[in-house]
């Protein structure tokens, strides 16, 4: 069962937002005593301290915080998967095939977005998660990046949005202004505007992946060989002295 199709419990809603909501001021708070004391690791945003910190305490308590909400309202990561519907190879190959249709329109409205920009005197300038990324020196550190960028991001922003904002839009009876509006957030929330367009069409390319299958699997794998397509250009752009703006 479709998490548009289950009942929710009004408590643990308020649980699952109440405790992302603490982790983040926690981990925010956290992060800012540690700088101000000098604590190894948290002298600057590019420190393995602050870089753990920061993704844990968003995408790591998202994923922890919804197990917790799926046991409390009698659901399993396999349903919300979709793992009992379509079979998963066909969910990754459509995932796939709508990810590369939609990949040349993406790119197409980063130039024009670049392009206008530029035209209007606004700076075209590297994402703060691009930026990090470029500029970790520990190998370690960047490896954890990727899994974070592959692995924990696409599941927790993929629960938040399609799962439960646009389930709860759906639920509602606003399935079109659901798309639409969790889309535009989901493109906001990445506080970049020349990636604004394009993620705004990638949102909505997931979220229809997401009725189509009814189940988070196909939305997660294209969001997740998207981060990975990125972070391969990223590695190579910088080998080879590339500049890029993301």
């Amino acid at each position: 069962m479709m998490l548009w199709k289950k009942t929710w419990q009004p408590e643990t809603v308020i649980l699952l937002v109440g405790g992302i909501m603490l982790a983040v001021f926690s981990g925010s708070l956290a992060i800012e005593l540690f700088r101000r004391f000098h604590v190894a690791g948290f002298k600057s945003n590019y420190d393995v301290g602050n870089v753990l910190l920061s993704t844990l305490s968003l995408h790591g308590a998202v994923i922890l915080l919804a197990t917790g909400f799926l046991k409390l309202n009698e659901m399993t990561w396999s349903e919300v998967l979709g793992l009992r519907g379509m079979d998963w190879k066909r969910q990754c190959l459509l995932a796939l095939g709508v990810l590369g249709a939609v990949l040349p329109l993406m790119f197409g409205l980063k130039w024009v977005s670049d392009a206008a920009l530029e035209a209007l005197g606004w700076a075209v300038k590297d994402q703060d998660a691009v930026d990090m990324f470029l500029n970790i020196q520990s190998s370690g550190l960047r490896l954890y990046m990727a899994f974070f960028a592959v692995i924990l991001a696409p599941v927790a922003e993929e629960f938040i949005f399609r799962g439960m904002l646009f389930s709860a839009a759906k639920k509602w009876g606003w399935p079109k202004c659901g798309a639409v509006g969790v889309s535009f957030l989901f493109a906001l929330v990445h506080f970049s505007a020349p990636i604004f367009l394009p993620l705004f069409l990638f949102a909505l390319a997931l979220t229809w992946l997401y009725q189509k299958t009814e189940g988070l699997l196909a939305p997660i794998v294209a969001h997740a060989l998207f981060n990975g397509l990125n972070l391969l250009v990223l590695v190579l752009a910088k080998k080879f002295g590339v500049e890029l703006h993301s």
